[in-house]
């Protein structure tokens, strides 16, 4: 094997569904130079490394991933919980950077 793997483009458009934008994500972004995003469910690490190369033209260095279960919320007397997430915390190579900014200009 030659270490490159092929993903459809299509699939990798759809892997990435929005960048988080919260107290954790920007402490963590700031601490250790990571971005995190929300992801597919069924999304892999080298789909979400590809996705995001593809995407925002940068190198990355490595990916974690984190399944978060939904909560249970109580609406009246009905019980309900809200959707599973998977999220993925995104490292860049040094010098690399992601300006959502920019990138929405």
């Amino acid at each position: 094997m030659s270490g490159v793997i092929k993903f459809s483009e299509e699939r990798l458009m759809k892997v990435l569904q929005a960048p988080v934008i919260s107290e954790k994500a920007t402490m963590v972004a700031e601490k250790n130079e990571q971005i995190v995003f929300r992801v597919l469910p069924d999304a892999t690490k080298p789909e979400i490394k590809a996705a995001v190369e593809l995407l925002f033209k940068v190198e990355v260095l490595s990916v974690q991933t984190v399944n978060r279960q939904g909560k249970q919320k109580r609406s009246g007397r009905f019980n309900g919980r809200r959707n599973h997430t998977k999220r993925a915390f995104v490292c860049l190579k040094p010098g690399q950077e992601i300006n959502f900014v920019e990138e929405a200009k």
